[in-house]
């Protein structure tokens, strides 16, 4: 793991100043207490990342369940209590690992994966423009399009034309157009610059602007601007940060309602952004899925017993990572203790970041997320590509992750419906043979109920005075339903003197009697 440190420390810098304003802000957008945020970062990069099976993915707190716990807190009666449905969560999940339930990951198609991180890009960089222009009403971290402020993705960036802060916006230009510089110019010029990452460079110069305009009236950037972590006075007011579940309230029914619904919609977001990393790793590794789950299970355990936010695997950190040429898991690690120190020592200092830059960071990772490039290349993929993926984009922009994986999955499986009907069967004509028609069927090797519409449509439209061979000897599997077609066709075949030769692996049979009682006979493996 250390011989990568020349690329995993640059790297985790960068992940840092992504984590810090979006631990903070999806704590403010759960109800919870800031410190919960920074704890689920802190967990998540060192105990997740220590333990996951994942060399580039980064775990924190996670957007897409900010929504539950801000309902949860209020219908368990507080935060202690909510801390248990935590706790029990992450149980739940090291049971998922247990149980290897991790391979559900592995049937989500690739079009919808790609759609994920597309979508995901594109709601970075449109949550990210109010922040860049200095007007933050919405908190960090707020991915849903209907958000917790009232408004959505769209009325807020309309909203920030008229609340634009001179100064907020100016230290965002220079500091997008620093990491732009650092990213095509810069790094290729020599090594100092690759281990010298530009959003450090950019953040450096947004406290250094901070300071040397903060009393000035027009570019002055107000306090709702900057990074906002907690400071405690002494050691005393650190720790009474920290939160602890009240276990008096394991027997309520509500309390496990909500950490199975935690412990799911936790596992299903982490297999989701690990089967999307693996697809962004350069070095393509696989990640253990079920290794995966008991870590996040882990971690969510020691988050809800010190007062942590639910925590799950996050792309937007994951993707930074990849980007700033993270090589392993030391990253995520040492980004953890990045936030741990940092929060102990230079809280002050963190609170002198403009959000306005961090949100030219973001803009960074959105836009290589969201390259215009990939959609032509799915365009290009056909139809059967390009929709699944389209509808996965558009219903996370529209409404939020889990909604907008499931519209693109439920896609997914209509189009894999629809070829399976097309590719039920194979049907040649020939010529007249004695004035009888020669027609040949060939059966696909998997033939189900889904094929019944496209066989019997089929079958239907067969003329009378047909010869037809039907070939079942490539068909491991033939579905009772289809048997029973076949069986009910052999009736009217009769009636409209269509004669049936049944080729198959037992050999060759003219005009069945029985389709049923024929196909029993046939081992269960054909």
């Amino acid at each position: 793991m250390f011989k990568n440190l020349k690329n995993d420390l640059p790297a985790s810098i960068v992940v840092f100043f992504v984590a810090l304003p979006l631990c903070l802000g999806i704590a403010l957008a759960s109800g919870a207490p800031l410190f919960s945020g920074l704890i689920a970062g802190i967990i998540g990069g060192i105990v997740v990342g220590a333990l996951s099976g994942s060399q580039i993915g980064v775990s924190g707190p996670a957007a897409g369940l900010a929504a539950i716990v801000l309902t949860a807190i209020g219908a368990l009666g507080g935060y202690q209590n909510f801390l248990v449905a935590v706790v029990l969560g992450g149980v739940i999940q090291l049971v998922f690992g247990i149980l290897k339930a991790g391979i559900i990951g592995y049937y989500f198609p690739s079009s919808v994966i790609k759609g994920m991180l597309t979508g995901i890009g594109i709601i970075i960089i449109l949550k990210q423009i109010p922040h860049f222009f200095g007007y933050d009403s919405d908190p960090e971290g707020d991915f849903a399009f209907f958000q917790v402020d009232g408004k959505n993705t769209f009325s807020e960036i309309l909203d920030t034309v008229n609340n634009i802060s001179p100064g907020a916006t100016l230290i965002a230009i220079i500091g997008l157009s620093i990491l732009i510089l650092w990213d095509k110019v810069l790094s290729k010029k020599g090594k100092i610059f690759q281990l010298v990452q530009g959003p450090l460079v950019a953040v450096v110069v947004g406290i250094i602007f901070y300071v040397l305009t903060k009393d000035n009236e027009t570019l002055a950037i107000s306090a709702e601007h900057l990074v906002s972590v907690p400071v405690p006075e002494d050691a005393s007011s650190f720790l009474a940060q920290f939160s602890f579940p009240n276990f008096g309230v394991i027997g309520d029914p509500q309390i496990w309602v909500t950490a199975f619904t935690i412990a799911l919609v936790a596992s299903l977001e982490t297999l989701l952004c690990v089967e999307a990393t693996d697809k962004l790793d350069p070095e393509k590794r696989v990640t253990p899925t079920n290794r995966e789950l008991l870590a996040q299970g882990t971690g969510n355990i020691i988050s809800g017993l010190i007062g942590g936010l639910p925590i799950t695997q996050v792309i937007v950190r994951s993707s930074a990572n990849i980007q700033s040429g993270g090589k392993t898991k030391m990253s995520a690690i040492i980004h953890g203790f990045f936030l741990l120190i940092s929060v102990i020592l230079i809280p002050t200092l963190l609170n002198m970041i403009p959000l306005s830059v961090l949100a030219a960071v973001l803009f960074i990772v959105g836009f290589k997320l969201a390259k215009p490039a990939l959609f032509k290349k799915m365009y290009d993929l056909g139809w059967k590509q390009f929709v699944p993926f389209t509808v996965t984009v558009v219903g996370i922009v529209f409404t939020d992750l889990l909604i907008g994986i499931g519209l693109g999955l439920a896609v997914g499986i209509v189009v894999i419906l629809i070829k399976s009907y097309q590719n039920s069967h194979f049907l040649h004509i020939e010529d007249n043979d004695n004035g009888k028609h020669q027609m040949k069927m060939t059966l696909a090797e998997e033939v189900t109920f889904f094929n019944k519409g496209a066989i019997l449509k089929e079958l239907d439209s067969i003329p009378r005075d047909t010869y037809l061979e039907l070939d079942v000897r490539k068909t491991r599997y033939l579905d009772n339903d289809i048997i029973e077609i076949l069986d009910d066709f052999a009736f009217k075949a009769k009636e409209r003197n269509i004669d049936i030769k049944l080729i198959s692996e037992r050999g060759v049979v003219e005009n069945p009697d029985s389709f049923i009682e024929f196909f029993k006979l046939r081992p269960k493996t054909a």
